[in-house]
C-alpha cells in the first residue's frame, strides 16, 4: 500500500509538471524595446499600451492557432532610453533572459541597430519603427518595419508644403546627434533639393539637451524660408519653436517625425501653430477606422494623450505576427519571416501587406497610409491620408 501511495503521489507530481510545461508552451512571449523615459518617453509608453491592447484582443478571441493548438501572447517591455548602450542591454535581457523569440515594437535607429545583430543571429523576428534604411534588406531577413519612414513620408510631405508655399527657397535643419538623425538627414536633403529648395544650415543637438537657446539662435541667424526639425521629438520641438518665436523667426515650420500635437502645443504654445507634421494622425476623426477611434479613446484614458502612428505600430505588429504565424503554421521565426511578404492581413488601418522591395530590395515595409497633418489653433488638423500605390495593386 505504501508503494501504491508513493506511486500515486509521484504520478500527481509528474502530471502537474507536465501540465505546467504545457501551459508554459501555450504562451508566446513578445518583446518591446522603446524609450520610456526622457523626451521620447510617450512613444515607448504608448507602444507598450498598444501592444498589450492587441494582445488582450487576440487572446480574448482565442489566441493564435498552430497545428490545432492555441497560444496566447504575453508582452514584455523595457526602456532602451533611445541609445545604443541601453538598446543592447534590453536586447540581451529580452533574448537571453526572457527567451523572447519575437520583438513586436522597437524604436530608435541607434538602439535597434544595437539589437539587430543579436536578434538576427539568434533567430529573433523583429518588428521595428526606426527610421534607418540600413535596417532592412537581404542581409536582415528577420527585420520588418511596421510604421512609415522617411522613404515613405518625406516626398509627399515636402511636396505638399512646397505647393502651399511656392516661394520657399531655403531650408535649415536641426536633428538629434545620433544614428536616427544622421540616417534621416541625407534623404531629407535630397528630397528638398529635388523640389528646388537649397539647404543652407545643418545643426545637431544631443538628446539630453534641455537648453535650446543657442541652437535656436543659430537657426534664426541663417534666415531660412523653412526650419525642418527632422527627427526631433515633439517635446524638444516645442521648446525649439518657443525659442525661435522669441527671436521673431517667421520661417515655415516642419517636424516630419512629430507624433504628438498635444505635447508640442502644451510646451510651445502659440509658437507651434502651423507646424507641418508627417508622422501624426487624427485617430478620432472621420478618416480614421472604427478600430483606431476606439484605440485612440483607450490611449487617452490610459496614457493621457492621443494615439499616434509610432505607438500604433506595435498594435499592428501584433496582428502581423499573428497572421504570419498562422500562415506559416509554425513558431519558427524564419518560417514566419518567409510567410509575411506573401500574405494580406488585417491591421488597424484595414487590409494591408508588407512591400517596399523597390526601395529596400526586400518586402519588409508595412504598406500603410501616409498621413499629413498641421497644427491649427492649437489643434491637430489632418490634411491628407494617401494609400500606397503598391497596396492598392495588392488588394485588387
Amino acid at each position: 500500500m505504501h508503494y501504491v501511495k508513493r506511486f500515486a503521489a509521484l504520478a500527481v507530481v509528474a502530471m502537474t509538471s507536465a501540465l505546467s510545461a504545457a501551459q508554459a508552451q501555450e504562451v508566446i512571449k513578445v518583446g518591446i524595446s522603446a524609450p520610456m523615459s526622457g523626451a521620447a518617453a510617450n512613444w515607448g509608453l504608448g507602444m507598450d499600451w498598444a501592444a498589450k491592447a492587441a494582445a488582450s484582443e487576440i487572446n480574448a478571441a482565442g489566441g493564435v492557432t498552430v497545428g490545432g493548438k492555441k497560444y496566447k501572447f504575453e508582452v514584455i517591455s523595457y526602456d532602451n532610453k533611445y541609445n545604443a548602450a541601453d538598446g543592447i542591454k534590453v536586447a540581451q535581457t529580452l533574448i537571453s533572459r526572457d527567451k523572447v523569440r519575437y520583438i513586436v515594437g522597437a524604436i530608435g535607429t541607434a538602439p535597434v541597430l544595437a539589437m539587430q545583430p543579436l536578434a538576427e543571429r539568434t533567430g529573433v523576428l523583429m518588428f521595428q519603427s526606426a527610421w534607418g534604411k540600413s535596417l532592412k534588406g537581404e542581409s536582415h531577413p528577420l527585420t520588418f518595419t511596421t510604421s512609415n519612414s522617411p522613404y515613405e513620408i518625406l516626398r509627399p510631405l515636402y511636396s505638399h508644403i512646397k505647393a502651399q508655399h511656392p516661394g520657399i527657397k531655403t531650408v535649415a535643419f536641426l536633428n538629434p546627434n545620433d544614428a536616427t538623425g544622421k540616417e534621416m538627414l541625407p534623404e531629407a536633403k535630397a528630397v528638398w533639393e529635388s523640389l528646388g529648395v537649397k539647404v543652407i544650415s545643418e545643426n545637431w543637438y544631443e538628446r539630453s539637451t534641455t537648453q535650446f537657446q543657442p541652437v535656436a539662435a543659430k537657426l534664426a541667424a541663417a534666415k531660412p524660408d523653412i526650419i525642418d526639425l527632422g527627427v526631433t521629438p515633439p517635446a524638444d520641438a516645442g521648446v525649439v519653436f518657443k525659442e525661435l518665436a522669441v527671436l521673431g523667426t517667421s520661417a515655415v515650420k516642419v517636424v516630419p517625425v512629430a507624433t504628438n500635437a498635444e505635447q508640442m502645443v502644451q510646451i510651445g504654445g502659440k509658437a507651434v501653430d502651423d507646424v507641418y507634421m508627417g508622422f501624426s494622425g487624427d485617430y478620432s476623426g472621420k478618416l480614421a477606422s472604427a478600430k483606431q477611434r476606439t484605440l485612440n479613446q483607450g490611449m487617452e484614458k490610459s496614457v493621457g494623450e492621443a494615439l499616434n502612428p509610432l505607438q500604433l505600430s506595435s498594435y499592428d505588429g501584433m496582428y502581423a505576427l499573428k497572421a504570419g504565424i498562422e500562415a506559416a503554421q509554425s513558431l519558427d521565426s524564419k518560417d514566419v519571416a518567409k510567410a509575411l511578404p506573401k500574405i494580406i492581413f488585417d491591421t488597424s488601418y484595414g487590409k494591408t501587406a508588407f512591400g517596399g522591395a523597390a526601395t529596400y530590395g526586400t518586402a519588409q515595409q508595412l504598406l500603410i497610409p501616409v498621413i499629413l497633418t498641421q497644427i491649427k489653433g492649437g489643434k491637430l488638423v489632418e490634411l491628407a491620408r494617401t494609400v500606397p500605390d503598391e497596396l492598392k495593386q495588392r488588394l485588387r
